[in-house]
């Protein structure tokens, strides 16, 4: 074989590979991956349904045994997100998740859910039907569920070689829509609430340089004697897209 020739073929697998990179690359930037974490009854997978387009009619209560998978309808410009939807309940599996999602194919970007404490109680397992819960302490278990994703967001962001971005989604407005303002800023940094306490922490830890962090209203499933119409949920969550969007560099 002619030694250019020889040459030639030495160099495919090379060249094979690089333009496998450069495809991954491309739909890495045009899909990028987004971890949705928060307790179990926040409403994750419904948020993410209706962000995908297909939201529940039944308002069936989200999986709790594994990474669930969403992505976006394609728009126009072939563009969206991959969801990783990670389960609330069953410690083992939500632990193990946490790490996939974190550490083991860390994603682009996080959309933590909270409810203000009026996430929908689960029954234990075997039994069927919604539980009575107590407010303030569903505040509390909340407080620390985040504490636990923020430590894995904190060391992916020192990881990463490049910034990550997050979301405080503040869904289930429609219950409590003459505080919307007040809760959504007990939630962001700098508020001087144990929440945002521990935003400012997260935030030194990642450094602000690799961690962008926003906190927007939110709601998928409009409760029964909900005070929120169709349209003003559509347009809250119009602009979740939006800025996940700018973040993502689509616009």
């Amino acid at each position: 074989m002619p030694e250019s020739r020889s040459r030639g073929v030495r160099a495919l697998p090379g060249a094979v590979r690089s333009g496998r990179e450069r495809v991954t690359g491309v739909f890495q930037r045009r899909f990028p991956t987004v971890a949705v974490t928060g307790m179990t009854g926040v409403g994750k997978t419904e948020l993410v349904d209706h962000l995908c387009g297909r939201p529940s009619k039944d308002g069936t209560p989200e999986a709790g045994s594994a990474v669930l998978e969403r992505r976006v309808r394609r728009g126009s410009r072939l563009q969206g997100f991959r969801f990783r939807v990670v389960p609330g309940a069953n410690a083992a599996t939500r632990l193990g998740a946490l790490d996939e999602v974190f550490y083991d194919d860390p994603v682009d970007g996080v959309l933590h859910v909270v409810a203000d404490g009026l996430a929908t109680g689960r029954r234990t397992a075997g039994t069927t039907g919604w539980a009575d819960v107590d407010r303030d302490e569903q505040r509390e278990r909340e407080l620390e569920d985040w504490t636990l994703t923020a430590h894995r967001i904190a060391s992916m962001a020192v990881r990463r070689g490049r910034p990550i971005w997050l979301i405080i989604v503040v869904t289930k407005v429609d219950l409590f829509p003459d505080a919307i303002e007040e809760v959504v800023r007990s939630y962001s940094p700098g508020s001087g609430t144990p929440f945002g306490d521990k935003l400012d922490e997260l935030r030194a830890l990642a450094g602000a340089a690799n961690l962008s962090i926003d906190v927007l209203p939110a709601c998928s499933h409009i409760e029964k004697g909900g005070a929120i119409s169709p349209k003003q949920r559509d347009r809250y969550l119009a602009a979740l897209e939006a800025r996940m969007a700018q973040l993502a560099g689509h616009v």
